[in-house]
């Protein structure tokens, strides 16, 4: 509101110089001019109606918003533990002797526990899964992405629509903090959690996001 403040405050400026300029000599017809300048130098309050933001103005502020995302990082901390989640799981096939290009889907049971499905036989099958279960690495890789990656496919996701088409995201706008060090991957993902948490089924899912999360290998769109 600040910079539609001063716009205004500029305008008016402008309007009263040209009415100086162009005001008569005489009293009876500087009287009119005097009034009208005083009506003019009446600036709207914050609530006045007809300075309501337009929807433009309120994509601008989107848009401003958006730019306190740093999105390259947050990429580069997702993309890490992707890697390793995958290059681990492509080491399991060569190491149980299956064909690198079998599909995997692994996601956490109701125990929490690491659970894999895929075409391959129950026994290998329980091998892998106790092998990743035991890989501390892996568990903690895979509960950073389950939080992690829903959260940026989310913003990745609203901010390429907003580019695309100004389509606005009011959950994206509700995410991110004016504070720039609340910012921060973790503090968008808890909020993102947050708001998941209290959402219905049918809004996740028409938001493209699901409460569960599973990492496919192999696996074709």
């Amino acid at each position: 509101m600040s910079l539609l403040t001063s716009l205004i405050r500029a305008s008016t400026q402008f309007q009263q110089a040209m009415e100086k300029r162009q005001a008569p000599a005489t009293g009876q017809e500087a009287a009119p001019d005097k009034a009208r300048g005083a009506k003019v130098e009446v600036e709207p309050s914050p609530g006045d109606d007809r300075f309501t933001p337009s929807e433009n103005s309120q994509a601008d502020l989107a848009r401003l918003k958006a730019r306190r995302l740093a999105m390259a990082d947050y990429k580069q901390t997702v993309g890490q533990d992707l890697a390793f989640v995958r290059e681990t799981l492509r080491h399991k096939l060569a190491e149980y002797n299956l064909p690198p290009a079998t599909a995997l889907s692994v996601a956490k049971n109701d125990s929490g526990n690491i659970a894999v499905e895929g075409n391959i036989p129950d026994k290998t099958r329980a091998l892998i899964e106790n092998d990743l279960n035991v890989n501390r690495s892996f568990r903690e890789a895979f509960s950073r992405l389950s939080m992690n990656e829903p959260t940026l496919h989310f913003m990745d996701n609203a901010l390429k629509l907003n580019q695309a088409y100004g389509v606005n995201n009011p959950l994206l706008d509700t995410l991110i903090s004016e504070n720039e060090q609340f910012n921060g991957l973790q503090d968008l993902v808890h909020r993102y959690d947050t708001l998941r948490r209290t959402a219905s089924a049918e809004q996740l899912e028409a938001a493209g996001n699901a409460r569960s999360y599973a990492f496919n290998l192999n696996a074709r769109a």
